[in-house]
């Protein structure tokens, strides 16, 4: 590992700003998991969230001449919020370009802490592109959010702290890694000083541009990443944070989002702390290795930020269950006839049923949407597929189905055969006006919206379930308009749960 890294760990500058964060234990989740669980609670910072450490350390190795002519940054989230404040303790400038879809709690707690928020453009790219332009008119330094010495050195300091807090034997500690400024800065402290502690990255599923990196042996761009995590959404690893993390990370753990809504629940169940996805993305991946490596020494997880908006904790909360294991989601048939529901009641048994949509559809056979509670220590789900599918009742899990989970859930309401053909996707709204109207506009009058489901999750993207009346011959025209309209989607006309709750 670099000296000239770990010197500027050791020496950075991070104290008028960030708090010596505590490390507290974990109870309940080390009796679950049967060894001992630590959090290191970064949530408790003065921005609630480690983002601080760095950018105030990149603001003091600034030349002061330069520094007086402010800085900037592009960013909807934790670090825009470390930015402000260090430039406000150093009584300096501070400009934030934010996209316009970013939740208004995140542009007032930037400009509370004096900085000057510009919205602009739909996305990150776009609010770069502008704080660039801002840096060659006004000479402001641009502070990145993670791929830079200075902010790896900054974020350093957790691991500085970590290790002085805890001395007893640790096997792992877990860190969330988007573009790896936390990781790389923690990593290369924590191998240089104890190398037989394993350092492990968790990130989403659906965002793992480290993981896919350090498969490729460089750094690759990945088409899309999932926004449920939005502080690790991040397409491609920092050139400066992966030449730290190809040699130091020892593994990546990738979670889906059902897992990180159940390490939610986790962290509060211990220590009464709401994280943000983000936040608790480590937790986790602890989880996991610690199912399949059994017993040992004690496990750490970087609890990184709690900035999370109040709509997401419904979202959380419904999808905690299924992440913990202990609930099913399954499309049932059962035949249209007195008895029928009754007799579905007596294969579940004991279990409590969590959810139950149902509408009638024609005089032979009922499709119901049911959520039931399973015994996760077991193989419980499994069994009450196969029991069910005995009994003469056809079941299909759903309990992985995304679409089922963030739309149909919420709509079942039985199929329209006067739709006819249709194709059924799945989209990503920007949170701004006119998004819906853009949508409307480029569709034109082509084709006919035969369904459409909105919900949005307190975050900068809404879920969106548009059904067309379209031939299959018209997907690829189709897909071309939604191209030109550039926003995320999925086609979801083969999904079973469109089949089974959707079409007629």
């Amino acid at each position: 590992m670099s000296d000239h890294l770990i010197q500027k760990i050791l020496t950075a500058r991070v104290y008028d700003v960030a708090i010596e964060s505590p490390v507290h234990k974990a109870p309940f989740l080390s009796s679950r998991l049967g060894r001992e669980v630590l959090y290191k609670r970064e949530d408790l910072q003065p921005v609630y969230s480690f983002k601080c450490r760095g950018a105030y350390n990149k603001m003091l190795s600034i030349d002061p001449e330069v520094l007086s002519k402010g800085v900037i940054a592009a960013s909807a989230g934790n670090h825009a919020q470390g930015v402000a404040l260090g430039a406000q303790r150093l009584k300096i400038p501070a400009v934030i370009v934010m996209p316009t879809t970013t939740p208004a709690i995140k542009v007032r707690s930037a400009k509370a802490r004096g900085a000057q928020v510009i919205l602009h453009g739909d996305s990150f790219d776009e609010a770069f592109a502008k704080s660039q332009e801002l840096i060659s008119q006004y000479g402001y330094t641009y502070l990145h959010p993670f791929d830079d010495i200075e902010v790896i050195a900054g974020q350093g300091t957790v691991a500085v702290e970590l290790l002085r807090q805890v001395t007893k034997p640790i096997d792992a500690v877990f860190i969330p890694v988007g573009g790896g400024g936390l990781a790389a800065g923690m990593a290369a402290y924590i191998k240089y000083v104890r190398p037989e502690i394993k350092v492990i990255g968790v990130e989403p599923e659906d965002a793992a541009c480290l993981a896919a990196a350090l498969d490729a042996k460089e750094r690759v761009v990945l088409s899309q990443v999932g926004l449920f995590a939005d502080g690790v959404a991040v397409k491609q690893i920092g050139a400066n944070t992966f030449d730290v993390l190809k040699d130091a990370c020892d593994e990546v753990i990738t979670v889906t989002t059902d897992e990180i809504c159940a390490a939610v629940k986790d962290v509060f169940d211990d220590v009464r702390s709401v994280n943000e996805p983000a936040g608790a993305l480590s937790v986790a991946g602890l989880k996991k290795y610690a199912a399949r490596e059994g017993a040992g020494e004690a496990l750490v997880a970087i609890l990184s930020g709690a900035n999370v908006n109040f709509d997401r904790i419904r979202h959380v909360a419904e999808r905690a269950e299924v992440g913990e294991k202990r609930e099913a989601i399954l499309a049932v048939t059962i035949p249209e006839r007195p008895g029928a529901f009754k007799s579905f009641c007596e294969q579940i048994g004991q279990r409590n049923i969590t959810e139950f949509n149902y509408r009638y559809s024609d005089t032979d056979e009922a499709h119901i949407f049911v959520g039931v509670t399973t015994d996760p220590s077991t193989d419980d789900r499994a069994e009450l597929v196969s029991k069910l599918d005995q009994a003469g009742l056809p079941v299909v899990d759903m309990t992985e189905n995304e679409l089922a989970k963030l739309h149909i859930r919420h709509m079942v309401g039985g199929r329209s055969p006067e739709a006819g053909s249709e194709l059924v996707f799945r989209f990503e709204f920007p949170e701004r006006p006119g998004a819906l109207l853009k949508f409307l506009n480029r569709i034109g009058a082509r084709w006919n919206i035969s369904a459409f489901h909105y919900r949005n999750h307190g975050a900068a993207y809404g879920r969106v379930l548009v059904s067309m009346q379209a031939a299959a011959s018209e997907r690829d025209e189709l897909s071309s308009y939604f191209d030109d309209i550039g926003y995320t989607y999925f086609d979801e006309s083969e999904n079973p749960a469109v089949r089974l709750f959707m079409k007629d």
